[in-house]
């Protein structure tokens, strides 16, 4: 089968190499200036890099775009009406909306439409990761043959049946998470510190938050910012997330102590009272992967940023558990943590005392509170520029450890079994 890839970034390539590997002929294409760089580093690995996405169109079987999703219309333009006749045509952006309308507008009408998205970065090899398939427009026999194909890989597919039920889905796996752990990044850039040199970041959860926050942070701001405001639901969610942090960081300046623990309780029987399979974070796993290099005991944390998810997640009436299909390792860890904070009484309650009375830690919160405000503003409003300017400034704060985190929370996620 001809496999052809438009768009040769880092997840193209880590596709074009496997479909390689599986036996597949692979054709791709990305910038012209890329072109020789791109040869050098793939033809030895038996993949044809070709001058446009016009000569990939015309010979390929599969066609993947793995371009980013604020220009997937435009690229879809250029090259969708050379689409051999009977392809099957995918996307690998993880915002299936302008997707599948620039393939229903620019592709012709017998070409398949199977998208994907994988649940994984560029740091992850496909094999044994999960991968959602979304038939959009396709015959029984065509949908087969891109199951097989996937799945030859060595990945996990799992079905989602409409992009609509995707996307709403990715909204809380993607979209609020990222939003939650660059308000965490900003409020530590803001205050000035690095949270593994503060007493108040010194445990288990901490540790799992400063990984993440680096990982983000270690990637490249498009992926965050098409996730986040070219998804039509994710909006919807952020404001609500925004809404339950100042909420309740308005009961904690008052200590307003029965209304915040009456919410808080309310919030973890709603989420966490109902059958579901624990996930079981591992607390001494947590803290062997600590950046601290100090021997300094731990303080309390108010862990806003988790109060402010489970109090969101049931407003939505939103069970995360359900999104488990479309989890990525962040969302993962993240609800992991959340999970372990909520399932022990004695840290939820001294997160709730820390969070209302230990004023130590309250300048972390205002910080905080500040930065999911900015960050909703900005996605709110649609504002890409202003997305990837804030990202690269506190990218720009974190940039010495970058590297470190993103190799340390790889091997978190592995250790925790979160691939």
């Amino acid at each position: 089968m001809n496999i052809g890839i438009i768009g040769l970034g880092d997840m193209g390539c880590i596709y074009a190499k496997s479909f390689a590997t599986a036996g597949h002929r692979v054709y791709g294409c990305d910038l012209p200036h890329r072109t020789e760089l791109l040869k050098a580093e793939l033809e030895p690995a038996g993949i044809e890099v070709l001058a446009d996405g016009k000569e990939v169109s015309r010979i390929s079987d599969v066609i993947f775009y793995s371009v980013e999703a604020e220009r997937i219309a435009e690229v879809v333009q250029l090259y969708g009406s050379y689409t051999k006749h009977g392809a099957i045509v995918a996307g690998q952006t993880s915002v299936k909306h302008p997707e599948i309308e620039a393939f229903e507008k620019f592709l012709p009408k017998d070409v398949h439409i199977i998208t994907c998205h994988s649940l994984h970065g560029p740091g992850f090899d496909p094999k044994g990761q999960k991968m959602i398939v979304i038939p959009h427009r396709t015959s029984k026999e065509a949908y087969q043959r891109m199951t097989d194909l996937l799945s030859g890989l060595g990945s996990v597919i799992n079905e989602i049946p409409d992009y609509h039920e995707h996307d709403k889905i990715v909204a809380d796996t993607q979209a609020v998470t990222h939003m939650g752990f660059e308000s965490m990044g900003t409020a530590w850039k803001e205050a000035g510190f690095f949270p593994w040199e503060n007493a108040s970041y010194l445990g288990g959860i901490d540790n799992v938050k400063i990984l993440i926050t680096l990982r983000i942070f270690s990637y490249k701001a498009h992926i965050y910012g098409g996730l986040a405001i070219l998804n039509p639901y994710a909006r919807h969610q952020i404001k609500r997330y925004a809404e339950s942090e100042s909420e309740l960081f308005k009961l904690m300046i008052k200590e307003e102590e029965a209304a915040f623990r009456k919410r808080l309780y309310q919030a973890r029987d709603f989420i966490f009272g109902k059958d579901h399979k624990p996930l079981m974070l591992d607390e001494k796993v947590m803290q062997e992967f600590s950046l601290s290099a100090g021997s300094e005991s731990r303080k309390p944390n108010s862990h806003l940023s988790l109060l402010s998810m489970v109090d969101a997640w049931h407003h939505l009436k939103v069970n995360p558990y359900d999104n488990l299909i479309c989890q990525t390792p962040p969302f993962r860890l993240r609800l992991g943590i959340a999970e372990y904070l909520f399932k022990n009484e004695e840290l939820l309650e001294e997160s709730i005392n820390a969070a209302l009375f230990d004023k130590t830690i309250r300048g972390d919160d205002l910080e905080f509170h500040s930065a999911v405000r900015e960050w909703s503003s900005i996605i709110v409003y649609g504002d890409m520029e202003g997305y990837k300017q804030h990202f690269e400034q506190v990218k720009s704060f974190f940039s010495e450890r970058l590297d470190q985190g993103r190799k340390q929370s790889a091997e978190l996620i592995r250790k925790l079994q979160m691939e």
